[in-house]
């Protein structure tokens, strides 16, 4: 069995006294799509938040690439190749769209790289190229996820986290992302995926754990979750 990508063992997180991840494990193998799946408050934005250095676990190991990920700069963590895109997307409202991919690629030197990515940006999102020197906040919300997920790339990233992509997009807009993120896997991008939409995360993944309050109380591969009584029922909104 390969060294896993991303190794999480015995997670705790904490907001003060109230702990709100008890204790995860999980992993995720290079070129997996894996999806994290629960009800709000069940812990999936807080581990994403700590796995990129912007919350310190209370205990626990992260293992990046083979290495400790615990205690080390958010900035440390993009440039060993981790990338958040955060729920809530988070875009520069009034810079342009190509001003917001190229502070994706802040971390980078490689001119003619970051140009390359860009245009790989616009090949994924059409619609960034053709509004390219647009203010960003006068996007739409799908359009605003587009540019989001596309920032998060500019950093090449080994492992892309994405929070909630579809969360309030219109079934139109939240079927590119998700063909997008399909497009994503295909290309061979190792993805860690928290998303509402279980049906669609599912169908995606290679693996999924299911969270609740802070825990994992089920996983398996996202065809057996799909296929899952109890999931079907919590969260796939069948009898």
């Amino acid at each position: 069995m390969t060294t896993p990508l991303l190794e999480v063992e015995n997670l705790h997180v904490a907001y003060g006294k109230i702990e709100a991840v008890k204790g995860i494990s999980f992993t995720v193998q290079a070129g997996q799509v894996v999806t994290l799946i629960g009800t709000n408050g069940a812990g999936k934005t807080t581990t994403l938040r700590t796995l990129s250095g912007l919350l310190t676990p209370t205990a626990g190991t992260i293992r990046f690439d083979g290495r400790p990920l615990t205690g080390v700069p958010a900035h440390d963590i993009v440039a060993r190749g981790l990338a958040h895109s955060p729920e809530g997307r988070h875009i520069f409202p009034r810079l342009t769209i190509a001003e917001n991919l190229q502070l994706g690629a802040f971390l980078r030197k490689d001119t003619a790289g970051i140009t390359q990515d860009i245009r790989r940006a616009y090949d994924l999102f059409p619609i960034l190229g053709e509004r390219a020197g647009q203010k960003a906040g006068t996007l739409s919300g799908g359009e605003q996820q587009m540019l989001a997920m596309g920032r998060a790339l500019m950093s090449r990233p080994k492992l892309l986290m994405l929070d909630e992509p579809s969360m309030g997009l219109s079934p139109i807009m939240m079927q590119k992302i998700m063909d997008t993120i399909a497009e994503l896997k295909a290309a061979g991008t190792t993805i860690l995926l928290v998303e509402q939409n279980a049906q669609a995360a599912l169908t995606l993944a290679d693996q999924g754990h299911v969270m609740e309050i802070g825990k994992i109380v089920l996983s398996g591969t996202g065809a057996d979750l799909l296929h899952d009584e109890s999931v079907r029922k919590a969260y796939l909104g069948e009898d």
